[in-house]
């Protein structure tokens, strides 16, 4: 199962091609700040007081080197200052290994049953961590970005902690809604593809070098699960919301965009054809500049602008 679950992390990885590089992410020092349970740690570029600032949260068992050097530079040179985070059990934020793995059959068999799972954390927590950051680094609000499981997070974050977000902009994420479809008969194939013998062993020092953690994976998953539906929270969202999805996403299939955008009033979402369950260079300008356009449109500076009104459809063949 962690196998699959590192796989599975893979079509989230931002810079999962050739082309990766995290020596820009890593010059940078690691700053760091604690909540009641854990430390955690994050980094900021481009800092300087006019600068408004931008806030990236990767996804499953991804540590803030995940981002990559391509897309971190990417936004700094729209002009923001970013800081980005360490997920708790990810990077240099506590581990908690010493909770354990959870055993993942049980763990789903009592979620499918209207039983809660077991898990050290939720994303409850790891928004708040988030907000830790916010706090530690006196930030008024931020552009809060999230990818995956990274855009969960960020969509509680805003739900919870409104006056804390200017924009929120979720990308290839979901509600975790019960009736959305699951991944699609292709993505299993791919994982079962992928499993096994030396691809398993050079699979994982790719991911690990890329900032992800294995270990961390199903822990994590569990945090979702034990989070469950959040239809109804973001329903609740009210901050200026940007949903973009990739149009061949086979983890997490459009349809999830599509709803998480339909629970938001006022929210925009752009439908990227062609674009999987990752951010690769290819499609790091499109993906930046629409984020760049968001953040513009809904700058702090205009913060009494409104979002009421009906979500907005893009279809984006770029």
């Amino acid at each position: 199962m962690r196998l699959l679950l590192l796989i599975l992390t893979a079509f989230c990885a931002i810079g999962a091609n050739a082309d990766y590089s995290r020596s820009y992410y890593d010059s940078q020092p690691v700053l760091t700040t604690t909540v009641p349970d854990a430390t955690i740690a994050y980094r900021v570029f481009n800092a300087a007081p006019e600068h408004e600032k931008v806030l990236l949260i990767m996804g499953l068992g991804g540590s803030g080197a995940a981002w990559g050097d391509a897309f971190i530079q990417r936004v700094i040179n729209e002009g923001y200052e970013v800081a980005v985070i360490d997920n708790r059990d990810t990077g240099d934020s506590t581990s908690f290994a010493s909770w354990g793995e959870p055993t993942i059959w049980w763990q789903l068999l009592k979620y499918n049953l209207g039983f809660s799972v077991d898990a050290p954390y939720s994303l409850n927590d790891m928004a708040a961590d988030n907000l830790a950051v916010l706090d530690a680094l006196n930030y008024d609000s931020a552009h809060v970005v999230g990818v995956s499981m990274g855009g969960m997070i960020a969509q509680v974050l805003a739900a919870q902690y409104p006056d804390r977000v200017a924009t929120l902009s979720s990308i290839m994420s979901t509600t975790f809604a019960p009736h959305l479809p699951p991944p699609t008969g292709a993505a299993e194939s791919n994982l079962r593809n992928l499993a096994g013998g030396t691809a398993e062993v050079s699979r994982e020092d790719m991911m690990r070098a890329r900032g992800f953690h294995p270990e961390s994976m199903t822990r994590q998953l569990m945090a979702i699960f034990k989070t469950g539906d959040r239809t109804e929270e973001v329903a609740t969202i009210t901050r200026p919301t940007l949903v973009i999805h990739g149009s061949a996403d086979p983890l997490i299939p459009p349809e999830h965009g599509v709803h998480t955008a339909e629970q938001i009033a006022g929210s925009k979402f752009v439908l990227i054809e062609g674009m999987e369950h990752s951010l690769p260079e290819t499609f790091q300008p499109r993906v930046v500049g629409l984020l760049a356009e968001h953040f513009r449109l809904h700058s702090p500076v205009h913060a009494n602008l409104t979002t009421a009104g009906p979500t907005r459809y893009w279809k984006d063949a770029s």
